[in-house]
Parts: structure tokens; C-alpha cells; sequence
């Protein structure tokens, strides 16, 4: 418990650092928002000026900063000048967009790896070992807009059999009741199953482009810790013992395994955090990370800083409760 405080209380001057590098590097990027957006030719050197003055650019950098960091205080994440809304309110609308796609990547990451890479532990130089370490290094080595792309091609334009590449759902039909922002459970809410096909057919190919990057560290790490384990003293007396395989391998050697699985699944799940703003783009997939680069286009700071700061704090959200689960499987793995 001290050691989960302590971490809470080590994410402070994290998230501080986060707040302060977002700021410099908002600030450094090239070309004036003001004159982006006071683009209208009959507008004068004055009237960017006035501009400036309304952003608060014309202000010393530390006097920025600070104005900045009062209104983090109070929960104000500012505007978006493209979109004229709140920077909190457009997150609000989007983030649910991006954790159901990734939520879903995961899943198919962990639902694909785990068994593969145990597999290819138990027959080792197997053909199924052969595609484990095929499937790693082609995850490893495929940029995620690329493989998206790649699916889109095939499954899309030349099969036919994956739905246009637009969005969350189809133009024609109409968004669920917001219950938690996810569409799939919203459909199901409102039992509209038809709805709910909808949805899910919409995410598979941005869902399965994601879990293809997710699937290297977790199929590599699962197949090197369950090989370890394997060849430890404690399964050989196992075995010595009469136990039978299925119990050696579930209930002692994956159990074993599965510390350092753990580790690296909240690490591959923070990764894919920031993989999925190329995969929304290339999907047209509304989510916090296509409004980020919008964001990076149009020279809009706020939603710029607001996406960076949130992304930290799920970082941390994730890695503690990582520390959590790790400590639920191994008390001592904390000490």
C-alpha cells in the first residue's frame, strides 16, 4: 500500500514535467496561430496583433506559462480555436472513441499472444514456434499506418468484405443513446443488435492493425518467460513428482510466467496509446489522437497540450495499475 502512495505521489512532479515540456514545445512549433487564423486578406497588422493579444501571445513566455498552469488548476483545459469548444469538452466527446478501439486491439493482442506464445514455448523449433517469431518480427517491423493501409487494400477494396474506412459507424445509420460513449455497449444498451453488428464491423480492421503492433512484445515476451519457467528446478520436480502436464503447465508454470507478462502487457497497452493517432487518421476513426494532429495542422495549442497531458496521466494510470495486479500475483515482486 506505502508503495502504491509512493507512486501516486512520484506522478506530481511527473505530470508537472509533462505540463511545463508540452508548454516549451507547443510554443517552439513553427508558424504564428495568430496569422493562421486571422487569415482573412482584408485584415490588417493591427488586427493579427489584436489577435495575438486575445491568445495571450503577446505575453512573455513565463507569464504563459503561469496563466496556463492556473487554469490547469481549475480543471480548464482551454479552447480549441478551429473547433470553438472546449478543449475538455471535445475530449469528452472523442476519448471514448479511442479507448473502445484500443480496448478491442488489446483484447485481440492478449486473446492472440498468450496462447500462441505459450504454445511455441511448450515445442520449441515447431512450425507453430516458427509463426510465433514470424508474427513478432513482422509487428516489430510494419508501421502501423502501413499495415493499416495494407488492410484496407485487401480486406476493403479488393475482397469487399470490410466496411468504407469512415468512421465509427455508417453515414446512414444513427449514433445509440450516450450511455458510456462506446458504441458496441451503448447498441447493446439499447438492444440494437443490428446497431451493435454495425459498430463492431467498423472496428475490426483499425482493431486488428493496432493488435498486430501490440502482438510482437506480448507474443516474444510470453514464449521467453514460459521457456524460462519451464526449464526452472521446481517444474523438473513437478514432473518428478507425477503431476500431470495440463496442472504443471496452468497451475505452476504459467502462474510463474505470468509476472513478466503482466509487465509488458501495461507497457504494450500505453504504447498503443500513442500508436492509435496514425490509425485513427488512416481510419477517418474520431478520436482524441486524429484531433491531436488536426490540432499540430491548424497550430491550436490548447488541444495540442490538453491531448498530451491526458495521455500521461493515462500513462500513469496504467503503469499503477500494473504495480497493482503484479502485486496481486506476487506480493514479494513490490517489496
Amino acid at each position: 500500500m506505502n508503495g502504491i502512495v509512493l507512486r501516486l505521489l512520484s506522478a506530481v512532479p511527473t505530470l508537472f514535467g509533462v505540463v511545463l515540456v508540452t508548454f516549451l514545445l507547443t510554443r517552439v512549433l513553427p508558424g504564428d496561430p495568430a496569422v493562421f487564423f486571422a487569415s482573412n486578406p482584408s485584415m490588417t497588422a493591427q488586427d493579427i496583433e489584436a489577435v495575438r493579444q486575445s491568445l495571450g501571445l503577446d505575453k512573455p513566455l513565463p507569464e504563459q506559462f503561469l496563466i496556463y498552469l492556473g487554469n490547469l488548476l481549475q480543471g480548464d483545459l482551454g479552447n480549441s480555436l478551429s473547433t470553438g469548444q472546449q478543449v475538455l469538452t471535445e475530449f469528452a466527446n472523442r476519448l471514448p472513441a479511442s479507448a473502445e478501439l484500443t480496448f478491442l486491439a488489446f483484447f485481440i493482442a492478449v486473446g492472440v499472444s498468450l496462447p500462441l506464445g505459450i504454445a511455441a514455448a511448450l515445442r520449441p523449433g515447431s512450425l507453430i514456434d516458427h509463426l510465433s517469431r514470424l508474427i513478432a518480427t513482422l509487428g516489430v517491423s510494419m508501421p502501423t499506418f502501413v499495415t493499416g493501409l495494407l488492410l484496407i487494400f485487401l480486406f476493403y477494396f479488393m475482397l469487399g468484405v470490410a466496411p468504407e474506412p469512415i468512421g465509427r459507424l455508417d453515414p446512414f445509420l444513427f449514433e445509440p443513446d450516450r450511455v458510456t460513449g462506446f458504441y458496441t455497449i451503448d447498441a447493446l444498451v439499447a438492444g440494437d443488435f443490428e446497431l451493435f453488428t454495425a459498430a463492431l464491423k467498423q472496428m475490426i480492421l483499425p482493431a486488428v492493425t493496432m493488435a498486430l503492433f501490440a502482438l510482437a512484445p506480448l507474443t516474444r515476451m510470453a514464449r521467453a518467460s514460459m521457456l524460462e519457467v519451464l526449464g526452472s528446478e521446481f517444474i523438473r520436480t513437478a514432473r518428478a513428482s507425477g503431476l500431470s502436464r495440463r496442472k504443471i503447465i496452468m497451475t505452476y508454470a504459467f502462474r510463474n510466467a505470468l509476472l513478466p507478462i503482466v509487465t509488458t502487457m501495461g507497457m504494450t497497452f500505453s504504447y498503443m496509446l500513442g500508436a492509435n493517432v496514425l490509425v485513427e487518421r488512416v481510419f477517418s476513426w474520431p478520436g482524441v489522437g486524429a484531433f491531436a494532429v488536426d490540432s499540430i495542422i491548424n497550430l491550436d495549442y490548447a488541444p495540442l497540450q490538453g491531448f498530451m497531458l491526458v495521455m500521461a496521466g493515462i500513462f500513469i494510470l496504467v503503469n499503477l495499475t500494473t504495480d497493482v495486479v503484479v502485486a496481486l500475483i506476487d506480493p514479494r515482486a513490490t517489496r
